[in-house]
């Protein structure tokens, strides 16, 4: 790679951790301090043309006017770990799997460096396992990110070299133009005919997020985790770009729409990353929820470590609403059952811990969904039936 100016050099140096801190940001907002990824666009149109950026393979397009009876879904897949569950997704024969983030973990002992050199690797190796490469020549697949693809553990909007790490997240999975056309990951697609339209959602819950607010160190909290809520006023999730397309997309006609967001949105029982923790922004996606254009709804999400389903009745919505949490994929923390450590009145199984998959069948007829979580063999972990009657 040819020598960066030194100005530049300097620049990324200041910019090896990361991140920005609290009062950087508010020095951006005031133009005293240029904004990271700013500063690092020439550095990116210099490295761009040098390096090679890693791509999965080829990967089926499921037809506009196919009519989905069944789909999988699962996140935090490491591709350093055994890859022997795609196979067992692939027997389910699902006619399309969603990724909803964590899909490699390229921030592991990352060192730092602009050009996000472990990230890369991480995808790499992905695409070399035949198990993966294998499965994605047959089933259709749609992604969004979590953390440890987007390139920084919790990360969020004030990771400097966010648009950089979308950049190999779209070239990897060969994103549509509309993905590549604007910042962030977030996708949707509608599938089928009327009366049995099938839409599909995924958000981006980290180009635009705001920083979560910490415990204090001498916290005792109620449930487990590092974060409290937060309801300061003007604090996002999604961002207004993304807000904006969101309210239109659920405007279109569907009779059913499948929302799949990479971190928890009802679930109170825990600290961890969720939609909790911005109340405010939480309240708004169930009202834009609310005022859609007819149609069921099923949440999907993942990030836990856990897999598990569950229903409510949120007050900014007024109607019952569920939500199927499928993770992890091959990086089981603990095994069996957890329900112990974690009680939520909002969970309909218990809290599983091994490998899984999740598995959701449609019947049109009978507006009713069965949600199965799978064992990486195939084997059924929980199953529950959930009825949608739309608006």
């Amino acid at each position: 790679m040819k020598q960066l100016p030194k100005a530049l050099s300097a620049a990324l140096v200041a910019l090896a951790l990361n991140s920005v801190p609290a009062r950087a940001e508010k020095s951006v907002e005031q133009g005293i301090l240029p904004d990271p990824a700013e500063l690092l666009k020439p550095y990116y149109s210099a490295l761009q043309p040098q390096i090679s950026l890693p791509q999965a393979g080829p990967n089926p397009e499921l037809p506009a006017q196919a009519i989905v009876q069944r789909f999988a879904f699962g996140s935090c897949e490491h591709q350093s770990y055994p890859q022997a569950f795609w196979n067992a997704i692939g027997d389910a024969d699902p006619q399309l799997f969603l990724m909803l983030g964590d899909n490699v973990y390229g921030d592991i002992l990352w060192n730092g460096g602009a050009d996000l050199g472990s990230l890369r690797a991480a995808y790499a190796k992905l695409a070399g396992h035949t198990e993966f490469a294998a499965f994605r020549s047959v089933v259709p697949m749609m992604e969004t990110w979590d953390d440890h693809d987007f390139g920084f553990n919790d990360g969020g909007s004030a990771f400097a070299f966010r648009e950089w790490s979308e950049t190999i997240f779209e070239h990897f999975w060969n994103a549509g133009k509309a993905v590549r056309s604007r910042p962030g990951v977030y996708d949707s697609a509608i599938f089928g005919e009327e009366g049995k339209r099938l839409q599909v959602i995924l958000l981006d819950t980290r180009f635009f997020r705001s920083p979560f607010q910490l415990l204090p160190a001498d916290a005792q909290p109620k449930v487990h985790g590092p974060y409290r809520p937060d309801d300061t006023p003007g604090l996002e999730m999604l961002g207004a770009a993304q807000w904006a397309w969101l309210q239109q997309e659920l405007a279109k006609p569907a009779e059913l729409r499948i929302i799949a967001s990479s971190i928890q949105v009802m679930s109170d029982a825990h600290g961890y990353e969720s939609w909790r923790l911005l109340p405010l922004e939480r309240d708004r996606l169930y009202r834009m929820i609310g005022a859609r254009a007819g149609g069921g709804v099923l949440l999907l999400s993942g990030d836990r470590h856990r897999g598990a389903i569950y229903s409510a009745s949120p007050a900014a919505l007024g109607e019952e609403l569920w939500e199927f949490t499928s993770s992890s994929l091959n990086l089981p923390v603990g095994t069996g059952d957890r329900s112990a450590d974690e009680a939520d009145p909002l969970r309909r199984t218990g809290l599983y811990a091994d490998p899984n998959f999740g598995l959701v069948d449609i019947d049109w007829a009978r507006k009713r969904l069965t949600l199965s979580l799978m064992d990486d063999k195939g084997g059924v972990i929980a199953r529950q039936e959930a009825d949608w009657a739309g608006k």
